[in-house]
């Protein structure tokens, strides 16, 4: 039993340590949402990731985050509720060949087993890429969740636009 609960404890803190596959978001902005007199208030963060296979997409997600001394220090249950915008921002190239439901953006978002994540997919025949957001939890998940999509479109270039069904299957 005891080296069942040191092993939980371990994995528990080493999960939020896991780094992100390919970058770490770039903070936009944050809003209070919950007034704490003592403590650091609740908020609302918008972060900025670019597709670190897709070259041309850049996806904004809105999290919330924990305030209280217990969000502060990582202690806190952070909320599941997230959202999703992912556009095109410039050519679209595909550096690498990848699969359906690959994760672009993955990291911790609370001290016991949490964390937030972005897939990607490819519905070939309308030729667009799909982004979802979702929360997970290790024992029992989370049903929030947002999806974007991408259709790859010219960007002042000449001759064909790349299919994704021929770089993601």
């Amino acid at each position: 039993m005891r080296r069942i609960l040191a092993l939980a404890l371990a994995a528990a803190v080493a999960l939020p340590a896991l780094p992100s596959f390919a970058q770490s978001p770039d903070l936009i902005f944050r809003r209070s949402t919950v007034f704490r007199l003592l403590s650091p208030n609740d908020k609302l963060a918008t972060y900025g990731i670019d597709d670190p296979d897709v070259e041309g997409v850049a996806c904004h997600f809105t999290v919330p985050e924990k305030g209280g001394w217990a969000g502060t220090f990582g202690f806190a249950e952070q909320l599941s509720d997230v959202s999703l915008a992912c556009r095109q921002i410039g050519p679209i190239r595909f550096r690498n060949r990848a699969s359906q439901g690959d994760v672009v953006f993955r990291e911790g978002r609370s001290f016991f087993f949490k964390r937030v994540q972005i897939v990607r997919g490819c519905d070939a025949r309308r030729n667009v890429l799909v982004y979802m957001i979702y929360s997970d939890k290790l024992i029992d998940g989370s049903p929030q969740n947002s999806t974007s999509t991408v259709p790859i479109m010219p960007w002042g270039q000449q001759g064909d636009i790349q299919r994704c069904g021929e770089f993601i299957s």
